[in-house]
C-alpha cells in the first residue's frame, strides 16, 4: 500500500481549539505537524486515523525561553531552530549534536521536538536527549495541564503518557551550573535512523569532581538510563579509567537485537565506545564551564 485510507482534515488555530477538536472526533483523530512518521505509517496502513487534526498554526507552542533555572521549549519548535539556537547551545550543547545528526535539512526544516517526542520510536535521538537532560513534559488536556518526567512520559517503544484527548505542549530543561553534555551516534548512512548512540550529562562540584551524571543509550535495547554509570561516576575526578568502566556497565546495561543494522556484539561495542566518548567530551565542556 502506498495510498493512505480515506480521512477528514481539520486546521486547528489555537490549542484550546486542538484540544476541543480531539475531544470532538475522539481517539480516532491524530494531530499532525511534520508529519514524517505519521504519513508513512498512513501510506503503509500501519495508521489509519480518520481524522487529522493539522496543528502547524500554533504558533503559541513554538519558542525557546529561559524561565528561571529552566529553558522551555514549545512542542512546535522546529528541529532547524534548535539546531541553530546559540541559548540551546549553550546550556545544552547535546541538543546542537542531536539535532545535527538527525535525518536531513528537509526534515528538519519540517519536523518538531514534540513530533518526535510522542512518536517515541527506540530509535529516535531526542528521547534519548531529554532522558539524560532530566527533562520535563506538560502535558495539557480537559482536565487541565500537568507535568511529567521523560521517565513517566514515555511509557515504552511507540507509546506515551499522552492522552487521545491531549496535546504535549512543552518541554522543560533544568539548567545546572558548571555542565557539560554531548550525544555521539552511529548510522549507516548519512540521516539514518542510529545503529547505536549514547548521550552523556555532567555536573561538576567546585573541586573538580563529578557531581552528577547521567548516560542514556539510544536504539539499544535500553529505555532509561544507565545508573550503574551514575553511581559509578558521582564523586569521581575525571579520569579515562572511569570512563573505560562506565562504558563496560553502559554495554552490560543495554539489550540490542541483531537485525538489518548490526549483530548484538557490534552494538554492545557501540554502547561501550559511544558511552566514553559522549562523557569525554561532555567532562571536557563542563570543565570549560567552570573555568569561564
Amino acid at each position: 500500500m502506498q495510498i493512505p485510507a480515506p480521512f477528514d482534515y481539520v486546521r486547528a488555530t489555537t490549542v484550546d481549539n486542538a484540544l476541543e477538536l480531539l475531544a470532538r472526533h475522539g481517539p480516532d483523530s491524530r494531530v499532525i505537524a511534520g508529519g514524517h512518521s505519521l504519513l508513512p505509517m498512513m501510506k503503509l496502513r500501519l495508521a489509519r486515523p480518520e481524522w487529522l487534526i493539522d496543528i502547524n498554526d500554533l504558533y503559541e507552542l513554538d519558542f525557546i525561553l529561559r524561565d528561571g533555572d529552566r529553558l522551555r521549549i514549545g512542542a512546535m519548535t522546529r528541529h532547524t531552530t534548535l539546531l541553530e539556537s546559540a541559548e540551546v547551545a549553550g546550556h545544552f550543547p547535546i541538543v546542537r549534536d542531536a539535532e545535527s545528526v538527525i535525518a536531513d535539512p528537509i526534515v528538519r526544516n519540517r519536523g518538531t521536538i514534540g513530533g518526535s517526542l510522542c512518536q517515541a520510536d527506540p530509535a529516535e535521538d531526542l528521547s534519548t536527549v531529554c532522558k539524560v537532560l532530566g527533562a520535563e513534559a506538560v502535558i495539557r488536556g480537559p482536565g487541565g495541564e500537568r507535568i511529567l518526567s521523560m521517565v513517566d512520559f514515555h511509557r515504552g517503544p511507540y507509546e506515551t503518557a499522552v492522552g487521545p484527548d491531549e496535546l504535549l505542549c512543552e518541554v522543560r530543561f533544568p539548567i545546572r551550573t558548571r555542565s557539560g553534555s554531548a550525544y555521539e551516534k552511529v548510522e549507516r548512512r548519512v540521516g539514518d535512523w542510529a545503529v547505536g548512540a549514547a548521550g552523556a550529562a555532567v555536573s561538576l562540584a567546585e573541586d573538580g569532581t563529578i557531581d552528577d551524571a547521567s548516560v542514556g543509550l539510544t536504539a539499544l535495547g535500553l529505555d532509561h538510563t544507565v545508573a550503574e554509570a551514575a553511581a559509578l561516576l558521582r564523586g569521581q575526578l575525571p579520569q579515562e579509567e572511569l570512563f573505560v568502566e562506565a562504558g563496560r556497565l553502559a554495554a552490560a546495561a543495554c539489550d540490542p537485537v541483531q537485525d538489518q543494522r548490526g549483530p548484538i556484539d557490534y552494538k554492545r561495542h557501540l554502547a561501550d565506545e559511544l558511552t566514553r566518548r559522549v562523557l569525554r567530551l561532555a567532562c571536557s565542556r563542563a570543565a570549560q564551564t567552570q573555568e569561564g
